[in-house]
């Protein structure tokens, strides 16, 4: 698409359609064309050398662009459409039979066409084209030009096989499926390969024997007996890598080098010896519990039945949870790529790359909260990634439509200009500038050549330069002028209002357009805004998300998606090749929906207080989901399969028919099912089919749209072209685009493009459609992330979990308390919204392709922050029992004890288990255990009211943070202070277990030595809370470098015990054992 470094701006419901003459730094190099239109394809007329527009016909002028003129006279009637004058020869343009006598210039440089100077789609192109402007041009039965042969009596082959009835002469060039697209092209070829010997086959007389000619000797029994074992080896490495659901076909047209026929990756089971251990303690835990739950309901406490009921609840609430996040870990896997074998196939020597084109998104909203910087560095470490150019486009998502982030995306595409190449050229990792540079390199250590010191030297004094000038934006934005922001030709900026504004497209980058320093070519980089209008809802992030699928179907429509936030960039350059090792493996990769790598993060301390890294759910939980159906989305570095984000079912290997029941006798059970089971059968197989029919008609409508008119004969084609409309809304051109299953952009009128590119991001597109229910990001919870996988693993796809090596993406995360707080009400409060809608996992989905496993873990995932009721219970009942002197447990036996003593060292085996297969540290384990009961009794609870609220009452509330001031230094964020509400329950919960402890202890003292016995339950159960509690009251006490804060706690702490023990024991008061004796005034003798 050329917009000749303009902004598009338009409305489609208010039929806008603007384009601005920004005078940006970076246009790109477009054609210049006269304004008039083909009257064949619809394309734009072009300016020939001479500053005139282009004339094909001196009679009539009949409007023609220079490309269907050219291929009229090589492949047509060489005659103008309207006035039916033969065409003469152009300068610029080919010879063709019959110029022989016409010409008075000479063109030697264009007058022959050879073969190398012209594209080979050039007629397949110009083809569709005309079938776009109307003409009547035949199509195959998959949608493919035919040209003048289409109608030949030329045997067309299948793929798999060969027609044994066509002579030697007239065989067919067969082009396979994935080196041309979803191309199924056959092209003829009449005449025999000159550079093959055409002599007589040699004959075999079967009378001889077969050793006469070379068969049967030792040599070639040893070649046999190596192909033999060969082709065992690959069928064992099939057999194992093979999903027994069945994950597409085999590859047709394997290398023949045996590297490249290996499959692209295959699972790392965890080791026997420490998953058995793990999978025993997990069965022997599970028999405890009931062990214990028996003792705790058959011991109930008559003088404490209130505390001791409360404690059997919430540890039965606790148990459920546990079965919930344990299981689903049953199965831990690891995986591994291969890369050398996925450029063996598809990057094959002097051939074009045949890896997929991939569309990456990058969301943003407010640049004041979201640096312009960072997210410049994001889109330069996409740029620059180790991928095929014209492959990767990078789709950048205003949705706040701020002027700042477009000026800063500018100065980012002309920096690219010189990154991008420095990067590829000495290979550098990460390839985002902020973080590179930030790296500490030693030259004479590593032996770093001069060259390299010279370029690297001279690129950071760029980038210094050009972090000056995006501070210089960020500085300027920081004042908004009355009259709103004004572009640099005086033309108001349109996203002066955020909430009223036209759609925004800016491409910065892109093929024939800027190239780098060195003159190759770059990604595509385009600026997307879409519209926003009062009264529409337009659904946060996950609208942006949609609006960005629908704007790369219609200008790039790679089959691959990658979603990032504008935070985290790509740290390891072949992460989109790692991606692309499950995606395009021939075996198992039809199957797969998306590609979710872990995140990570720079910045945050080295103890990680607040559990930030979230290790143990990515090193743990993630690969035991692998091991099941597939990780969760978790809404970053994720890369999608677009058909699946599009609401198809998963493809379906037909299986083998089973034995036929007449092989059974009559009087068998298996015979004799009643009507109504197999009437059930039926049905649900039509369900399970009703999407591939539903498929089988789209594809028979490819490339239909604009010259399709609604006829007696057509009626019944045009019904799912309808139900395509309904649900992916009202632009043919986005409809075409969902029907090309492995992507390729729809051949159209470039102003016919720029309209439908601004008609999909309209804020009323998708009124009566099923984005957002069935379609693209799902609606309906601020995590859109859990329910867009959940639904997509509903259809019957399994996703994968790849962790290389080199940590793939890397981003920044909230690392004081309060923000922290924060993030996780958020998470928390889209589980709970989750939870109550339609979508819950506990009654959603059944009947389709997710597993029970699977179907586990998305339940514990909505479930979760309802465990924050039984938790702040459960830390409140210490400080109870210490300052009531009773307890939730009677006299305990010895069989009690057992008890209590087996189920605490299942608790930690089970821990220590899930370190070593999982290969994190202690300190990340406890890290985690601290912040559930930290996020449980805050953030869980706050998110469980406010969804309850907004869901039943229709009540959306919000929780504010405040801040109360900053420290500058390393992780100066770490100690700055905000407070909010949530602070107030885990706060409330510290004061009063340090209370309850410090009346216990003083109670004991005061009491005698018999009473520290059943003190000791009571305080080990309040130091548990507290010690949970501890890195939320560091997080109070401010900086580490200030009096330490355990100092702090044990100071008050010890304080409290002795001012209360002083109080009860008063060392200056005579103490008496018995009662006061005084002297009697009677004389009790004498009387």
């Amino acid at each position: 698409m050329a917009t000749n470094g303009r902004l598009i701006a338009g409305s489609h419901n208010r039929n806008e359609f603007i384009l601005i003459n920004a005078e940006e730094l970076n246009k790109p190099k477009t054609k210049e064309l006269s304004g008039q239109i083909c009257q064949i394809c619809g394309d734009g007329i072009e300016i020939t050398v001479d500053g005139e527009p282009f004339v094909a016909c001196n009679e009539c002028a009949f409007p023609v662009c220079r490309t269907c003129y050219e291929y009229e006279r090589r492949e047509g009637t060489q005659a103008c459409p309207q006035c039916r004058t033969r065409y003469k020869r152009h300068k610029g343009s080919p010879r063709v039979d019959g110029d022989e006598e016409e010409d008075d210039f000479d063109d030697l440089e264009n007058e022959f066409s050879f073969g190398g100077h012209r594209n080979q789609n050039d007629s397949r192109q110009i083809a569709e084209s005309m079938l776009h402007g109307g003409l009547n041009v035949g199509r195959s039965d998959a949608g493919d030009t035919l040209g003048s042969h289409g109608t030949s009596d030329i045997p067309l082959l299948t793929y798999r096989g060969e027609d044994v009835g066509v002579p030697d002469d007239s065989h067919a060039l067969i082009v396979p499926p994935f080196a041309g697209g979803s191309s199924n092209r056959v092209h003829p070829v009449s005449f025999p390969d000159p550079s093959v010997s055409s002599g007589p086959p040699r004959p075999l007389d079967p009378n001889k024997d077969l050793a006469v000619y070379g068969y049967g000797s030792v040599t070639w029994k040893d070649r046999m007996e190596e192909w033999k074992k060969r082709q065992n080896k690959l069928q064992m490495v099939r057999h194992e890598n093979a999903n027994p659901d069945g994950d597409g076909p085999d590859d047709l047209d394997l290398p023949t080098n045996d590297e490249g026929r290996q499959p692209l990756s295959r699972k790392v089971p965890i080791p026997s010896s420490k998953i058995n251990p793990y999978r025993m303690i997990i069965v022997l835990r599970l028999v405890v519990l009931g062990f214990f739950f028996h003792y705790r309901i058959r011991h109930p406490v008559p003088n404490a039945y209130g505390l001791w009921l409360t404690s059997v609840i919430c540890e039965i609430w606790f148990a459920l949870s546990w079965i919930l996040d344990q299981f689903p870990k049953w199965s831990p896997i690891e995986r591994e790529t291969y890369l050398d074998r996925l450029s063996l196939r598809y990057e094959r020597e002097g051939k074009p790359s045949e890896l997929a084109d991939i569309d990456i998104f990058v969301s943003t909203v407010d640049p004041m909260k979201e640096p312009p910087l960072i997210t410049a560095n994001t889109v330069l470490s996409i740029l620059a990634v180790d991928y095929p150019v014209e492959k990767v486009a990078c789709y950048v998502s205003d949705d706040g439509a701020a002027m700042l982030t477009f000026e800063a995306l500018s100065e980012t595409s002309e920096f690219a200009r010189k990154w991008v190449p420095f990067c590829k050229k000495y290979s550098i990792e990460p390839r985002a500038p902020e973080w590179y540079f930030a790296q500490k390199i030693d030259y004479l250590k590593d032996k770093v050549h001069p060259d390299f010191i010279r370029e690297r030297r001279a690129m950071k004094r760029e980038y210094e330069e050009f972090k000056v000038r995006i501070n210089a934006l960020v500085a300027q934005a920081q004042k908004v002028p009355e009259d709103g922001w004004t572009m640099q030709d005086g033309t108001p900026w349109p996203g002066n209002n955020v909430r009223d504004h036209p759609g925004m497209i800016q491409v910065f980058l892109g093929p024939n357009g800027v190239v780098d320093v060195e003159g190759n070519e770059l990604p595509r980089l385009v600026y997307v805004s879409r519209e926003k209008r009062p009264g529409f809802d337009h659904h946060k992030k996950a609208g942006a998300m949609n609006a960005l699928v629908r704007v790369s179907a219609v200008l790039s429509n790679a089959p691959f998606l990658l979603n990032v936030d504008c935070d985290h960039y790509i740290n390891n350059s072949k992460a989109l090749r790692e991606a692309m090792c499950f995606m395009m493996d021939p075996i198992s990769g039809q199957k797969v929906c998306y590609v979710q790598f872990p995140q990570r993060f720079d910045g945050i301390d080295r103890h990680d207080r607040y559990a930030n890294r979230n290790i143990v759910f990515f090193d743990v939980n993630m690969k035991g989901l692998d091991g099941i159906q597939g990780p969760i989305y978790v809404g970053t570095g994720c890369v999608f399969r677009r058909r699946a984000l599009y609401g198809y079912d998963a493809p379906v290997r037909e299986k083998p028919p089973r034995k036929s029941c007449n092989c059974w006798p009559r009087w068998c059970c298996l015979c004799c099912g009643s009507k109504r089971k197999k009437g059930i059968g039926k049905t649900k197989v039509n369900k399970k089919t009703k999407s591939k029919e539903t498929s089988s008609q789209i594809y028979a409508l490819n490339d239909a749209g604009e010259g399709l008119q609604e006829t007696k004969g057509e009626k019944d084609l045009l019904q799912p072209l309808r139900k395509l409309e309904k649900k992916f809304g009202q632009s043919p051109v986005f409809v075409a685009a969902t029907l090309k299953e492995n992507g390729g952009i729809v051949h159209a009128a470039e102003a016919s493009l720029l309209n439908e590119a601004i008609h999909v991001i309209s804020c009323g597109y998708e009124d009566k459609t099923e984005w957002g229910k069935e379609v693209g990001w799902i609606y309906g919870s601020v995590t859109e992330d859990i329910l867009t996988g959940f639904k997509m693993h509903c259809h019957g796809w399994r996703s994968v979990y790849c962790i290389p090596k080199r940590p793939a993406f890397k981003g920044s995360a909230p690392i004081n308390l309060s923000d922290r707080l924060h993030q996780v009400l958020r998470w928390a409060l889209g589980s709970v919204e989750i939870f109550l809608s339609k979508h819950c996992p506990i009654w959603y989905g059944y009947g389709g392709g997710l597993k029970w496993l699977e179907r586990l873990s998305y339940i514990n995932s909505v479930v979760y922050p309802w465990t924050s009721l039984p938790l702040i219970a459960y830390c409140t009942l210490p400080a109870i029992c210490l300052l009531t002197g009773k307890f939730i447990i009677p006299e305990v036996s010895n069989y009690g004890s057992i008890i209590f003593i087996s189920l605490f060292l299942c608790i930690i085996a089970t821990g220590v288990l899930e370190m070593q297969w999982g290969r994190i540290g202690i300190d990340d384990w406890w890290r985690n255990e601290q912040f559930w009961v930290i996020g449980g009794v805050s953030s869980h609870l706050f998110a469980l009211f406010q969804g309850l609220l907004k869901v039943l009452a229709g009540v959306d509330t919000s929780f504010t943070v405040t801040s109360k001031g900053g420290d500058d230094g390393e992780f100066a964020e770490l100690y700055l202070f905000k407070w909010t509400s949530m602070l107030i329950p885990p706060l409330t919960l510290l004061i009063i277990n340090i209370i309850g402890t410090v009346s216990g202890i003083s109670s004991a003292i005061n009491n005698g030595y018999d009473s520290w016995g059943p003190l000791f339950g009571k305080f080990f159960f309040a130091f548990w809370v507290i010690v949970h509690l501890y890195p939320f009251l560091k997080g109070l006490m401010g900086k580490q470098n200030r009096t330490p804060t355990i100092v702090v706690v044990w100071s008050i702490l010890l304080a409290s015990i002795f001012s209360l023990v002083w109080v009860r024991i008063n060392p200056f008061l005579s103490r008496s054992t018995g009662p006061v004796l005084e002297i009697c005034g009677l004389d009790c003798e004498n009387n």
